[in-house]
């Protein structure tokens, strides 16, 4: 297993032989305004470029999955740039639609036993903030990989921690878990994504698991700094648990 991370929330997973690129947010620095009543209100998302081009992020991928439509996690970039015919998984019809209606031709909802290439893809629960903001956010998913060549893989998509997150670590005890850990926010209502709180409770239900943080310092609202997260994780003890990678890093498992 392979994974590369590219920028935001913008992955590349290889498993069992086959490609996938997870929420693909693929525009040139600042093309977008900045989300509005948050931090950085005066600079343009996303805030840092693609760590390579376009085409090598694309180049032999086998599917997409887009776990919610949000801009920093599907971005008119890719869809111009992704071929239209391309395998493409979403979380649930609504999004499908949209993306049928987008031009692209080969779109499937992922379920609790969807099946790509042999490789079992487990659609996850997800809460995109706490109380009132998540009427806001809207609904999101994430997605546990199982083949019997691989660690079981755990991408939890825009979540905070909550009850649902440790079920999925309860019942599939995946050994590498990738979290959206930004701690996001707007001026109010607290985070949308995982604080490194968050990621401290994520360690604790899986103590044997290595952990991959990801969406940050990547679009104007983030909050939780990946330095201040690698100190945390020191002082916590679990630096060895908790990878903090720059974009265009990669981790083999």
């Amino acid at each position: 297993m392979n994974i590369h991370q590219i920028r935001n929330a913008t992955i590349v997973v290889e498993y069992a032989g086959k490609k996938f690129l997870i929420d693909p947010m693929l525009a040139e620095k600042g093309t977008y305004p900045p989300f509005p009543n948050s931090p950085r209100h005066d600079q343009h998302n996303p805030l840092v470029s693609l760590p390579t081009s376009i085409d090598n992020i694309i180049q032999n991928i086998d599917a997409v999955i887009v776990t919610h439509l949000h801009l920093d996690h599907w971005d008119n970039a890719a869809k111009e740039a992704l071929p239209k015919d391309i395998k493409l998984f979403s979380q649930n019809e609504e999004d499908a639609t949209e993306i049928r209606n987008a031009g692209f031709q080969n779109v499937e909802v992922l379920k609790e036993d969807t099946v790509f290439e042999g490789i079992q893809l487990i659609k996850t629960r997800g809460e995109h903030g706490r109380g009132e903001v998540l009427k806001m956010a809207g609904l999101v998913c994430g997605v546990v990989f199982k083949h019997s060549a691989e660690k079981t893989l755990y991408v939890a998509g825009d979540t905070v921690w909550y009850d649902a997150v440790q079920e999925v670590i309860n019942t599939h005890k995946p050994k590498i878990i990738v979290v959206n850990a930004g701690d996001n926010q707007f001026f109010e209502g607290g985070s949308l994504v995982m604080s490194k709180d968050d990621v401290y409770e994520v360690y604790k239900a899986a103590t044997d698991a290595k952990i991959i943080a990801v969406h940050m310092e990547a679009v104007n609202h983030w909050a939780l700094s990946r330095e201040e997260l690698k100190q945390f994780a020191n002082e916590k003890g679990i630096s060895s648990n908790v990878l903090v990678p720059e974009d265009g890093e990669f981790y083999v498992f």
